[in-house]
């Protein structure tokens, strides 16, 4: 049994499976408030599924990239739960939950808009990853899509799928607001127990910085 939490993007989402059988699932878009509603929705899905969370044996999490506040959000969350309950928590990248969301799968390529002209961008064949998670400005994203392209039809999924879409004018694109929840169940499902708690996914580093130090005068 696996509680499958999402809360990196523009939703707040969870799913419960008992192996391959979906028990429950939701998804609420929401851009905030995801730490007012994520534990009752998880509340509300387990009840609905018919299970208490000392039933579960697994906890999945997205883990980014995406919203700062959110994705921390659902970690603490995930992590708290997981602890209370001595289970393991599996952390799952946001790039490849969107990935593994698509039907069919094939040539996919995961795009999240990470503003300031750059896109966060993975790129998968048959569900095996071509590259690892990467923040790229579009002409570099474009170059390495139109590198790693087989000649197969191609999917771009994510926020920052259109932004890529003339590099493939046939592409299929997709923009849902955050992955299928029942995805991060699923490929959290088929991992090892993990040594660590799963830790935060950044990709860029943050644009802040600290005042520089004034000599005393």
């Amino acid at each position: 049994m696996i509680l499958a939490i999402d809360t990196c993007l523009g939703a707040s989402s969870v799913a419960i499976l008992d192996g391959e059988r979906v028990l429950a699932t939701r998804s609420e878009p929401m851009t905030r408030g995801h730490q007012e509603r994520i534990g009752m929705l998880a509340r509300e899905v387990a009840a609905e599924a018919g299970v208490k969370f000392p039933d579960l044996a697994r906890i999945a999490v997205t883990v980014g990239p995406g919203s700062f506040t959110g994705l921390r959000v659902g970690l603490a969350f995930a992590k708290g739960l997981a602890t209370a309950l001595a289970i393991p928590c599996v952390g799952v990248n946001t790039l490849e939950a969107l990935a593994a969301s698509v039907p069919g799968g094939g040539f996919i390529a995961a795009v999240l808009d990470a503003r300031m002209s750059q896109v966060y961008l993975q790129i998968f064949d048959g569900g095996v990853a071509l590259m690892a998670p990467d923040a790229l400005d579009l002409g570099s994203a474009a170059a390495r899509l139109a590198e790693l392209h087989g000649g197969q039809a191609v999917t771009l999924v994510g926020s920052g799928a259109p932004l890529l879409a003339q590099t493939f004018p046939s592409a299929t694109v997709l923009t849902p607001v955050s992955p299928d929840p029942v995805a991060v169940a699923r490929l959290a499902a088929a991992r090892p127990a993990p040594s660590h708690s799963p830790r935060p996914l950044y990709l860029r580093a943050p644009y802040a910085t600290l005042p520089a130090t004034q000599s005393a005068t």
